[in-house]
């Protein structure tokens, strides 16, 4: 069965955007596995709110899948997915394929977390505090418990860590 991947950049302080919803802060002078990690997948999950924000970056051969219910369309090359996102993964995730990027959208990560959808997070920690903003994880309801698998520093300070589900 394909895994779900939770890939993201986050502060020190936990944050996935600043204040106003700025994400200037990530690094993008370099691949920080990003290639690899692509070579991994081929489809992404997005929430609504970040599928608008994303829609500026397209990664190419990339099955893309919104999870909304208050969207009418998307992108002819996207799919559309509404009503219980849960079991919509779940069919998702059993159809042959690569894994699955799960770009975010804090409703959909806590969904999919609560589920036990979540199979690894790959965290790209930046060296920054950014003192407010929206956090990774919200409403999470019990402990989710991960194994960490791989860690890679950079010059620039930024750590990348992979965890999987315990």
């Amino acid at each position: 069965m394909r895994k779900i991947i939770l890939g993201v950049a986050v502060s020190l302080d936990g944050l996935i955007e600043g204040p106003n919803g700025e994400y200037d802060w990530c690094f993008t002078d370099q691949d920080y596995g990003m290639e690899d990690f692509l070579k991994r997948i081929d489809a992404i999950f997005y929430g609504r709110k970040s599928f608008e924000v994303a829609s500026n970056y397209i990664f190419p051969l990339k099955k893309r899948y919104i999870f909304s219910n208050t969207l009418a369309e998307v992108p002819e090359e996207a799919t559309l997915v509404q009503g219980d996102g849960v079991e919509e993964a779940k069919k998702i995730m059993s159809q042959p394929g690569k894994d699955i990027w799960l770009f975010g959208g804090a409703s959909l990560t806590t969904a999919f977390l609560h589920a036990n959808l979540v199979d690894e997070i790959w965290l790209s920690i930046h060296p920054i505090v950014l003192g407010s903003g929206k956090p990774l994880f919200r409403d999470v309801q019990e402990r989710k418990y991960f194994i960490l698998r791989e860690t890679k520093t950079y010059n620039t300070g930024l750590v990348s860590v992979l965890y999987e589900r315990k």
